[in-house]
């Protein structure tokens, strides 16, 4: 099949099931996979031209719905980081779309660009994931999660009431200069003008590599600001459903500025991502309670080392 705005030729199974096997795992740690399904449009099938950006922006818009509205059916949405997510990360994700058809242009120099990025997220994950455990006899935060939900369950069933129809999540205070929240029982705050700061600056770099900035801004809440795995994703998910709406929007104002570039998206390969990634969140966002975080985590290094080191050699070649 050719795809004729990405001058490519490739199978048209292909597309859809490489994007479910990827966001069925990623969507686990609240990130739609876009970081990964453009390595492979660009390694892979030699989609190389900035339009690859927009693409796999419009993959987002197509897939992410399902994986949210899982996390909402769960009552694991934090509504309130949620908007500042979306609101933050807004108009940085339309800047970075500017800076990537204006200054990286280039395939080269945007394979270096995109190597920084993974290897950053990952370096980070790791030294995380690696940071020794206090001698005091403190539980992990995968242990701390797993009482959370026993102790949950437990107090479902000694009211008589079925614990998955009630909402992990709860609000305690919510303005603009604080939000908090209870997760099974366990209370999480955070100053909200540094989920603004972030989330803006994480847009601008997910502008330009397309992919919405899930990928960036659900590792930094989880180490940075100490909150769960298992409430971040929805929101993470959620912010890049609606800054990928956005870029594609923007990508394609944009176009005729750039006659002589392939700037919009290609939509029929952007679907057959989608179609395959909407199947892979669904199941990934429903099985994501089953599955230890420290495995998502480490899963999520391995990838993005490997695909930043490809680059780089790449990029010297």
């Amino acid at each position: 099949m050719y795809f004729p705005v990405a001058g490519i030729h490739a199978e048209p199974w292909l597309p859809p099931l490489v994007a479910f096997v990827v966001s069925f795992f990623m969507s686990m740690g609240g990130v739609s996979g876009a970081f990964l399904l453009l390595p492979f449009q660009m390694s892979f099938l030699g989609y190389v031209n900035p339009s690859v950006s927009a693409t796999n922006q419009f993959y987002n818009v197509v897939a992410i719905p399902s994986g949210v509205y899982r996390y909402i059916r769960e009552g694991r949405m934090v509504w309130p980081l949620t908007w500042v997510v979306i609101i933050g990360t807004l108009p940085g994700v339309l800047i970075g779309a500017f800076v990537r058809v204006t200054y990286l242009p280039n395939a080269r120099d945007f394979k270096l660009f995109a190597a920084c990025v993974l290897a950053y997220i990952a370096l980070r994950m790791v030294r995380d994931l690696t940071k020794k455990k206090a001698g005091n006899g403190k539980a992990t935060a995968e242990e701390k999660f797993r009482t959370l939900v026993r102790t949950h369950r437990e107090k479902a069933a000694a009211e008589g009431k079925n614990p998955d129809d009630l909402p992990a999540v709860c609000m305690n205070e919510c303005c603009l200069s604080r939000i908090s929240y209870s997760f099974y029982g366990e209370t999480y705050s955070f100053r909200t003008v540094g989920i603004f700061t972030l989330s803006f600056i994480v847009g601008i770099v997910g502008g330009v590599y397309g992919i919405g900035g899930g990928a960036i801004i659900a590792p930094f809440f989880v180490s940075f600001f100490g909150l769960p795995v298992y409430t971040v994703a929805g929101a993470a998910l959620m912010g890049t459903f609606v800054t990928s709406v956005a870029g594609v929007t923007f990508y394609m104002a944009i176009a005729p500025l750039y006659p002589h570039m392939s700037v919009a998206p290609d939509w029929t390969l952007g679907l057959l991502l989608g179609i395959g990634g909407m199947a892979g969140m669904y199941l990934g966002a429903r099985c994501q309670k089953h599955v230890p975080a420290n495995l998502i985590k480490w899963m999520l290094c391995c990838i993005l080392l490997f695909t930043a080191g490809k680059y780089v050699v790449e990029f010297f070649r």
